[in-house]
């Protein structure tokens, strides 16, 4: 952003937000779209595999939990950025690779 601010002339004293300096400049966020991506792939790769790292990420291990405001787990912040309403939905289209890839795909195109 700082490097868009200074190629389009805009005064860091200049009250505008980062989604104004990247219409101006006719851009995405790219960055985070391509962690987004990578993400989702390795969160149907794990899925796959019916290991460890499966019940870790699903959050299906005993014990009791932390206190405070839980923290936002993986697959729900991929079930909102795939658009694929409940996390169960996320999980159970990962079984079906085709079907994953296309569902990641349609979601970069969206550019969220």
């Amino acid at each position: 952003m700082w490097f868009l601010r200074r190629m389009l002339r805009i005064s860091w004293t200049a009250k505008k937000t980062s989604d104004t300096v990247l219409e101006e400049a006719h851009t995405t966020r790219l960055l985070i779209s391509k962690i987004r991506k990578r993400q989702a792939t390795f969160f149907g790769h794990v899925m796959r595999r019916e290991k460890l790292e499966n019940l870790v990420t699903t959050g299906m291990l005993e014990g009791k939990r932390s206190r405070g405001k839980q923290r936002e787990k993986l697959i729900e912040g991929l079930a909102d950025w795939l658009k694929a309403g409940k996390s169960l939905e996320a999980i159970e289209a990962t079984k079906d690779r085709k079907k994953w890839r296309t569902m990641i795909a349609n979601a970069v195109k969206q550019g969220t």
